[in-house]
């Protein structure tokens, strides 16, 4: 009677087996494909692929890097937003960000900046290449974090009160360059020196005269959490506009046109942020523009 019962329910595990595995493993998953093959849904099952001339040269949902070999600006397309993902960015197999959050303001070394740093130069470089103010709070005007190491007895609340010495700490400066700020509490701001560690002073990030609302945005200067965002801002957008006209001898408005055609509103109208398609807007911009030697 026991080995009978014990068969019956081995017997009833195996058929419960075998229905799921045909469940999960067959019928699941050819649904799943069926549904994915419907009209208005393949091509974003196949990864939302672009063709030129039968070739593919990307996905609407990958973003790219426009620059040359040297990682010089192309001046005739649109930059995308910075990429953390692999060596040279937008690398699907590296997906990933860069982990500094908004404690990393002070620099390793010259060639390891911080977070704060790295946001800097970027506003400044883009504020150059658009020709619009680069500064935004907390930089100084040469693209480093400003950020002062303030040493001395601290009270009892941590603050320092009469500094013994004030090292702007993101600043390695020349024998005939000067730190941002000439004096801090009364003392000489003096220029970091590399190798040297001033963690043992309190780090004051100092915010500037810059417009609470820098003209660069945001996305301009910050990497997205995968790396491979295809999307900017129409704000930074909005920015590129008039380079990009210039470069390929088109008016801004025929540029805007086109920015426009490949702007997205919040999906759902409430989720996400509204955008533009960096890699969708340049492939069009080189079929309706083309750059002319």
């Amino acid at each position: 009677m026991r080995m009978s019962t014990w068969i019956r329910q081995h017997l009833a595990a195996l058929r419960a087996l075998l229905v799921l595995t045909v469940i999960t493993g067959i019928v699941y998953p050819v649904a799943v494909f069926a549904v994915a093959q419907l009209p208005g849904l393949k091509d974003k099952a196949d990864g939302s692929l672009i063709e030129r001339d039968g070739k593919v040269v990307g996905s609407s949902l990958i973003g790219q890097s426009f620059t040359d070999a040297g990682g010089k600006v192309l001046v005739q397309y649109f930059q995308s937003r910075p990429s953390a993902a692999g060596s040279s960015g937008y690398d699907p197999t590296a997906s990933g960000a860069s982990n500094l959050g908004p404690e990393s303001m002070v620099d390793s070394a010259p060639d390891k900046p911080a977070l704060l740093t790295t946001v800097c130069a970027r506003s400044k470089a883009i504020g150059e290449l658009e020709g619009v103010d680069g500064s935004r709070p907390f930089c100084t005007p040469g693209g480093v974090g400003a950020v002062l190491s303030v040493i001395g007895p601290r009270a009892a609340d941590g603050e320092v009160e009469q500094p013994a010495k004030v090292v702007s700490v993101n600043e390695f400066c020349a024998v005939t360059q000067r730190p941002f700020l000439a004096t801090y509490l009364g003392v000489r701001v003096e220029c970091a020196a590399a190798g040297e560690d001033y963690s043992l002073g309190r780090m004051v990030p100092i915010r500037g005269d810059a417009p609470a609302r820098p003209a660069v945005p945001a996305d301009a200067v910050t990497a997205g959490g995968s790396g491979l965002d295809p999307n900017i801002s129409p704000q930074y957008a909005d920015l590129q506009i008039a380079r990009v006209a210039e470069a390929r001898k088109v008016s801004p408005d025929q540029i805007k046109a086109v920015v426009e055609a490949h702007s997205y509103g919040r999906d759902l109208g409430f989720f996400g942020e509204p955008r533009v398609n960096v890699v969708e807007l340049n492939l069009d911009l080189d079929g309706k523009y083309p750059v002319r030697g």
